[in-house]
This record gives C-alpha cells, structure tokens and sequence, in this order.
C-alpha cells in the first residue's frame, strides 16, 4: 500500500531485519530465558564499571547534553594520546559508521568492503545510496593485498572500511595492507571495536595520515553496550565536517556520564578485559579438542569456529537446547562457521560439557 512511497533503491534491503531477541530464541526452543547463556553477540559479561551506576543515579535529565561532548572528548584525549579536536562521537559505533558513509560516500561514490567483516559498513553505504563494492578474504580469512589494490585501481572508492581485529574471525589487520592503501587516494576506515582485547591500534598513525579514520566503542572493553558511545580518531578538518552532519544530541547524557566514570575507573575495566583474554586462550585450546570444530586464533573476545559436521545450524540448535546461545550465519561464505563469545569461566565450563553430551549422541564424519 504505502510502497510507491519508499525509495526504490532501498526495497532489496527490506529483509534485513533486527536479530530476533535472544528472549524470543529461547522461547522459541522451550528454554527459560533465566537460564540462557548468551554467547551469541560479543557482549562483556563483566558488565560495566560499578562506578557507571552511581554516576547515572544523578543528571540534569530534563536539560539537553553538551552536543559537542567537551568533558567526555578531553577524557578521550588523554586516553588515545590525540588532542580533542581528533575525537568525533557517535550513539555507539554503529552510528559513528552511519555518519560516516554519510559524510564521504552516498549517491554516486562507491565504498570497498572486504568480506566477510562486519554488516552494517555495507547496511549503512546502502541507506544512504552509495554503491557497495566487495572484495573477499581467503579461506584463512586473510586479505589478498594485490587484488585489493587492483580494486582501487581500478574502481576508484571513495572509502575503504576495514575493521582490525576484524569480526568475525579475530584477525588484526595487517601494517603492510594499511600502509600501501593509505599511500592512495581513499580515505581508510579502520574499525578498532575490539581495540583493548588485541592491544593493537593504529592511532599513532594519525598525525601522518590525514586519509585515515578510526572508530571505536564503549560496548565491549567498557561493558556500556545498552548505552551506546562510539568514537572516532581522524583528522581535525573531518571531524568538523563529521560535526556538521550529525544531529546535534546523537550522544545522550546517560551515556557521557557512564563513559567518563568507565575512563576513570579503567583499570578495574582492564582488568576484566585481562580475564576474558585469558579465558579466551583456554577456550580456544579446548575448543580444538572437539574434532567437529576448527577453531581460529583471535585477538578479541570471540573465537569464529568452523563446524566440520554436523552442520552449523544443527550444532546451534543442539546447543540453544542446552541453553547456550552463540552466533550463527546465513550467508553462504559463513553459513559452515559458528561464532562463540567468550564469558566467566563457568560459561566455558558449561559450553564444553555441552558440546562434549553432544559429540556423543551426534553422529560426525564425512557427510
């Protein structure tokens, strides 16, 4: 009825649809949503720093925010090494994503994604009518660096969105793909989500690489995902022109408040960030056990596995059964792959002793 109405150009993206709650799954399966463990979207199960809810027992709630974030862009100053002027913020990093294809690409600029890497660079060039070029990794997840530049040769993007490490597999990105690529004439979106689990950034590269973006979030070294802050380093010019098409209050007062207490108080966040790494490396050397599984190496806080047989979606299900919930793909570069975020030990505990019930009563070996 209302069809005629919408633009045409966004009707092939009407099946994507927001992820069924995590409720509704368990539901779905006869499990009590009290009793899931959710292990399905890289959430940290340490939750936030204690300080974030005295912080947001206070606020002036009925007065707009500082919509240039001042006092949460100086705390970000100190904590990147970068002088404020660098620091643009988003509502979460999704956002600061979406304002960005915003910014420099739209109608008639093209934007190359090596897949598969997160969705929603591809989601957000769409929406705002640019065109979507894409490149594809090897089975090793690893970048073909001379078919890359041969895209840019020849296909000219106006931006390139790379995430290091990048999801879903774990993998940083590598210092000779950034270097030849920043040494053309794109602009190289860096997404470092998970920056504080792989101790890796490309920050310091900054000063000498106006073409350069990085964007970062609260959600998961900081346990803020429910708030939604995301931030990005680049240079003083484009934050301005990234200040000039973002609507003025994108970042709520709640959320400023919780991500200034979260960088005072980041050691005991850091600490928590310390245990799920750990965890993770005795996750990935259990998973390896399982000859159902071929686990990744990661330097996040998930670990991508291939499932060799059953299929994936059956393993999922025979997990969610268990309670368990992880991440499952439908694409078909991923539709062998499950994707398992790492928890308390006690999590990993009850995830082993699933998959081990289930490497008993599931048959296994060539299809």
């Amino acid at each position: 009825m209302i069809e005629r109405w919408l633009r045409p150009d966004l009707r092939d993206l009407f099946g994507y649809s927001m992820l069924a709650s995590p409720e509704d799954v368990a539901a779905a399966y006869g499990i009590s949503p009290d009793r899931l463990i959710r292990l399905h979207a890289n959430e940290n199960v340490y939750g936030p720093s204690p300080r974030v809810y005295a912080a947001l027992a206070q606020g002036a709630w009925h007065q707009y925010p500082d919509p240039q974030g001042r006092a949460l862009r100086r705390a970000l100053a100190e904590y990147t090494g970068l002088g404020p002027e660098w620091i643009a913020l988003g509502n979460g990093a999704d956002d600061v994503i979406d304002l960005l294809a915003r910014l420099l690409i739209g109608p008639g600029r093209t934007a190359l994604i090596v897949e598969p890497t997160f969705e929603m660079y591809a989601l957000s060039v769409r929406w705002h009518g640019g065109k979507v070029l894409t490149l594809q990794r090897d089975e090793a997840f690893h970048i073909p660096l001379a078919e890359l530049l041969e895209a840019v040769h020849r296909h000219r993007p106006a931006a390139i969105f790379l995430a290091s490490p990048n999801n879903p597999d774990g993998t940083l990105l590598s210092e000779e793909i950034l270097h030849a690529l920043l040494a053309e004439d794109v602009m190289v979106i860096v997404d470092e989500a998970y920056f504080e689990f792989s101790g890796h950034t490309f920050a310091s590269w900054l000063p000498k690489h106006s073409n350069l973006v990085i964007v970062r979030t609260f959600s998961k070294w900081a346990g803020l995902a429910a708030l939604r802050l995301g931030y990005a380093l680049m240079h003083p010019e484009l934050v301005r022109a990234y200040d000039e098409v973002r609507p003025p209050f994108n970042v709520n007062l709640a959320a400023q408040q919780a991500a200034l207490v979260s960088l005072e108080d980041r050691a005991y966040l850091l600490a928590n960030v310390a245990r799920l790494v750990a965890e993770r490396e005795r996750l990935y050397q259990a998973l390896q056990e399982f000859p159902f599984l071929r686990p990744f190496p990661s330097r996040t806080n998930f670990i991508l596995c291939q499932v060799v047989n059953p299929d994936a979606h059956r393993l999922w299900e025979e997990l969610l059964r268990r309670g368990i919930l992880v991440r499952r793909y439908t694409s078909p570069e991923l539709r062998n792959y499950l994707r398992i975020s790492v928890g308390r030990p006690e999590h990993t505990e009850a995830l082993l002793q699933a998959l081990t019930e289930i490497a008993g009563e599931v048959p296994h070996g060539p299809s």
